[in-house]
């Protein structure tokens, strides 16, 4: 007796809604500016996922390393076989920065031109290396970095989803820092010690943190979810959640004026605040 033909199955396409933006974008781009089409082709049209665009652009802003950038990127795809939600974490910073960023209307701006969420993923990758015993290839990483981004971040340092770095230079995350989903963090932030002592020696900083550009965040303190900390200050001591500290040794100076600063990018703090003889 002859098998029933069963009738072939459609093949169902994964959508990627942040990849077809980006693409669509990148198309709209290369119309508008001829002369930047072959670098959008080799960014991003010629490319399957955004994942690979993420890894080619950052082997890209590595590319005068010593090393060679082929192995650079083999090495970037082969973290990413291992572990393929970092892939979910290049979305979640991009989509942070298109949401919080209101200079960035598009979420091609982070993939290609922003050097904070470039060496956010590349601290990604060097965390995972890390972690998988191969420190000096993560070293390596910060060190070149460093160099040829202005950014500065141990690869043991862990830092949650949905982060947005905005413009970058001069930032400092030292090697036991923790920070939260969902935290904002301008230029020129330091999460540092307070020493030389060994061990735990650096901030925990919670969800949703708004962090002013020149903060510093010094010592095995802990920052709670939703605290906004202003710029220029210099942060010693706790922060309990949801509260605003500012100066120069930081002082609580009340509730936010917002539920969730890092979202709102809320940074306004008066002077009178400021400088209100209260001690937290």
């Amino acid at each position: 007796m002859n098998k029933p033909v069963l009738a072939a199955q459609p093949q169902v396409e994964s959508w990627d809604p942040v990849w077809s933006q980006v693409r669509r974008e990148a198309e709209e781009v290369s119309k508008a500016e001829p002369a930047l089409g072959g670098f959008l082709y080799a960014s991003v049209l010629s490319h399957a996922r955004f994942e690979d665009a993420v890894l080619h652009r950052l082997t890209r802003r590595l590319q005068h390393a010593v090393l060679d950038p082929g192995l650079i990127h083999k090495t970037f795809h082969e973290i990413l076989d291992e572990d393929p939600t970092l892939g979910e974490e290049f979305r979640a910073d991009a989509l942070a920065w298109v949401q919080r960023d209101p200079a960035c209307d598009r979420l091609i701006e982070p993939l290609i031109y922003f050097k904070g969420y470039h060496a956010l993923q590349i601290h990604r990758i060097g965390h995972r290396l890390w972690n998988a015993g191969r420190k000096d290839f993560a070293l390596y990483l910060q060190s070149l970095v460093s160099r040829f981004l202005q950014v500065d971040i141990h690869p043991a340092a862990r830092i949650g989803r949905s982060i947005m770095i905005d413009h970058a230079t001069g930032i400092v995350i030292g090697e036991t820092a923790v920070v939260g989903d969902n935290c904002s963090l301008l230029h020129a932030v330091t999460l540092g010690g307070s020493g030389n002592e060994h061990g735990d020696r650096h901030p925990k900083i919670g969800r949703g943190v708004m962090i002013g550009a020149g903060a510093k965040i010094l010592g095995n303190i802990k920052v709670g979810d939703c605290a906004r900390i202003a710029a220029g200050s210099v942060v010693l001591k706790d922060i309990p959640p949801r509260r605003t500290v500012a100066g120069v040794p930081a002082r609580d100076i009340g509730e936010n004026t917002c539920a969730e600063p890092a979202l709102a990018m809320d940074q306004y703090v008066s002077g009178d605040d400021v400088h209100r003889d209260e001690g937290y």
